[in-house]
């Protein structure tokens, strides 16, 4: 089965791309999705968490208690990076025990907002970066998520560049209004079928 990896930066609209391959019938695994379920259902991952930022990490009925999270690893790279060494592997098991249920699936698709810098496009056979302009993923994201720019920009800095991440992919899809989406889709899953073929 082939293995497809798909990012973007902040704003880039990635999941939206992925959404439209889920309608061609490809499964997608969403590994920031996977990433917030392994941190409540993964007790190996949930011992690391505990025994790495202190049992204030989860609240008495086992949930994440993010605010936690959050205040340690904001604004430190160091403890972020400490999260991001725990979190990631148990992201990779969750991908590994989610790709045998999709075995009659032509090819799949991971969808990761650090497919590059976890490393985890190694575990794809292609990958695919979404692109569009800064300012536009900036008023994107500011409209989704009510955020300020400062943010952004600080979420967006933690990522490689997207240039960085175009000289590492195999393919990109522009989504900057300018140019349709769905027949760039559509290219791609025509040759992921022609490289299956």
């Amino acid at each position: 089965m082939l293995k497809v990896g798909i990012t973007g930066n902040i704003g880039s609209g990635k999941t939206t791309v992925s959404k439209i391959f889920e309608v061609l019938g490809i499964p997608v695994f969403y590994a920031d999705d996977a990433a917030k379920s392994v941190m409540v259902n993964d007790p190996i991952l949930i011992d690391a968490i505990k025994g790495t930022f202190g049992k204030a990490s989860y609240f008495e009925d086992g949930t994440l208690n993010r605010k936690h999270i959050a205040a340690v690893v904001f604004n430190n790279e160091a403890e972020l990076s400490k999260l991001n060494a725990i979190v990631h592997p148990a992201t990779f098991r969750a991908f590994d025990n989610w790709l045998p249920t999709h075995s009659d699936a032509p090819y799949i698709l991971k969808e990761a907002a650090l497919l590059f810098e976890s490393d985890s496009y190694k575990m794809c056979d292609k990958t695919i970066m979404v692109t569009a302009p800064l300012e536009m993923r900036i008023k994107r994201v500011m409209l989704r998520d009510n955020l300020p720019k400062e943010e952004i920009l600080k979420r967006e800095a933690r990522q490689f560049t997207e240039e960085k991440k175009l000289q590492l992919a195999d393919y990109s899809i522009r989504n900057d209004e300018k140019v349709l989406v769905i027949p760039q889709v559509l290219v791609l899953h025509e040759l992921f079928a022609e490289l299956l073929g």
